[in-house]
């Protein structure tokens, strides 16, 4: 009798070892993973944002805890929909195919970076160490967008007591050189050396009205960009300095080095990037865009986007942690920026960006949205809303990619007749020659 007792005993703690040796292999979220997962139609709110803080950017889940000037209001909401998908053009993936390989980066004796061998595509589809953070942010340098992407931004600009400074402003992108759209040459006919260029005219108010920025960047990475300025009282433009990247960008709370797609505008020859971490995040890739210039959909005052501007998706991310090289870090107004970094598009969700003395300054969102592109599938543009805030000055800068009076953003073909202009004008838009047209 006390045999059998004993066997069963045996038999029984047996079971428990096995179950409890299955146990411990799963992994260490299998057991909170009903509380924090994240399926299309869960409500992240002001009660439960906790349980997803994990898939969230050290700057939001300050703006829930209520850190900041800047934070969320009490029904704060954020809907989460379907994941998409946002392929480039097969052009863009055939030129990364064949020419990856060949993309070597350099590093120059005084501490800047370049690549050679570069053609078109991402310059590291895989980017591995060494410097692997730094290929992770060439590769959101050259990220794929349309060649010409131009429109109208309606932007508000707030401080602590209320008040708003609204603005209008025109804009026309345009890739010159390592070109990846279908029917496209590799390099613009009229490209010169120049590889990039940043158009941004105002509009509204008329006291600033013609206020036109203009950036060029050169297929020399190691050339600095050149900025020049018009300005309507003196009717001509003035050259900035190439250490004016720390410069205001039109009355903004951005800098130069920040306003870009990719959410970063400073190159790379100046910087250096490590990898931090890497963090599923939440992130918006689809939106109604023909709503965003109407300021009701977003929870003010601090100018977040509600559920019905559009869903957001749980996206795989690297962090990268970006500073300027040593030899030119004094005097940059940025101490590191801290960038989110989409694997799918190599764009940038959002930034927590520190000032020289790595104290906490501002955070932006860039909302990654897909936009009809003619003749072929959607691609990301700046379309739907932006902001960044700063959280020493308690200070937001608002983008919506749409003007109330309809004016919204085109791709390729669609700017060759964009409300009446060809802004597939090279020499107008690309060229500081341009910049003697802009009173005409």
């Amino acid at each position: 009798m006390n045999n059998a007792v004993s066997k069963k005993r045996f038999r029984i703690l047996a079971l428990l070892i096995v179950m409890m040796t299955i146990i411990g292999s799963l992994p260490a979220w299998s057991a909170s993973s009903e509380e924090g997962e994240l399926k299309p139609g869960t409500v992240i709110n002001m009660q439960n944002w906790q349980q997803y803080a994990q898939y969230m950017p050290d700057g939001m889940q300050g703006m829930f805890k209520g850190l900041y000037f800047w934070k969320f209001p009490p029904d704060f909401q954020i809907v989460i929909g379907a994941p998409h998908h946002v392929i480039p053009p097969k052009s863009f993936l055939d030129y990364t195919e064949k020419y990856a390989s060949q993309v070597k980066l350099v590093n120059l004796p005084d501490g800047r970076h370049t690549i050679s061998g570069y053609v078109s595509g991402w310059p590291f589809p895989n980017p591995t160490d060494p410097q692997k953070g730094l290929k992770i942010l060439i590769d959101n340098w050259f990220a794929y967008v349309p060649y010409l992407i131009c429109g109208n931004t309606y932007s508000g600009f707030e401080d602590r007591f209320g008040n708003v400074y609204r603005q209008t402003a025109t804009f026309v992108y345009r890739r010159l050189s390592h070109i990846g759209d279908p029917g496209q040459p590799l390099t613009d006919p009229q490209a010169q050396g120049m590889d990039y260029s940043e158009y941004v005219m105002v509009n509204f108010p008329e006291q600033a009205k013609y206020t036109t920025d203009l950036t060029i960047y050169y297929t020399d990475y190691d050339k600095s960009e050149d900025t020049f300025l018009f300005i309507p009282a003196l009717r001509r433009s003035l050259r900035l300095s190439t250490a004016a990247r720390c410069t205001p960008f039109i009355g903004s709370d951005l800098i130069l080095d920040d306003p870009r797609v990719n959410g970063f505008n400073g190159g790379f020859a100046r910087f250096d990037a490590n990898v931090v971490k890497e963090q599923r995040i939440l992130g918006d890739i689809e939106e109604n865009v023909n709503i965003v210039d109407n300021w009701s959909n977003f929870y003010q005052p601090v100018f977040f986007a509600k559920p019905s501007v559009g869903t957001w998706e749980v996206r795989d991310t690297w962090v990268i942690d970006v500073r300027r090289i040593p030899s030119e870090a004094k005097g940059y107004c940025y101490g590191k920026r801290l960038m989110w970094i989409d694997k799918e598009t190599m764009m940038s969700f959002w930034q927590d960006i520190y000032d020289e003395s790595m104290k906490f300054w501002k955070m932006n969102v860039w909302p990654v949205v897909a936009t009809q592109v003619p003749g072929q599938a959607p691609a990301i543009t700046p379309n739907g809303w932006a902001n960044q805030w700063d959280v020493q000055n308690d200070h937001l800068s608002f983008w919506a990619f749409k003007t109330p009076d309809g004016l919204s953003t085109g791709a390729n073909a669609a700017c060759r007749n964009r409300y009446g202009e060809n802004m597939d004008d090279v020499g107008k838009y690309s060229t500081v020659a341009g910049l003697a047209q802009v009173m005409r």
